[in-house]
């Protein structure tokens, strides 16, 4: 797993936690629906600090809280 997918996982998994659906998410975080989709669905290769921040706000979570899972932990590093 790199690092988008780990993000898209984490944002499907707080979507199904909190009943909401990526056009939901993208309407309470007042982040654009096709970046949710872009994010989703890996072609947002580098999703932006801000867009995260706006959605662990929707999700009423910290940043820590959102980057704290097992996936972004197990995360190899993607530098040499």
């Amino acid at each position: 797993m790199n690092t988008q997918q780990a993000v898209a996982l984490r944002i499907r998994e707080l979507c199904k936690q909190h009943h909401m659906t990526p056009n939901r998410l993208s309407y309470v975080a007042a982040v654009p629906q096709s970046t949710i989709k872009s994010i989703l669905g890996g072609e947002s290769k580098n999703p932006g600090i801000v867009t995260i921040k706006k959605l662990c706000d929707a999700f009423e979570i910290t940043l820590g809280e959102f980057f704290s899972t097992a996936s972004f932990e197990e995360l190899e590093q993607e530098i040499q």
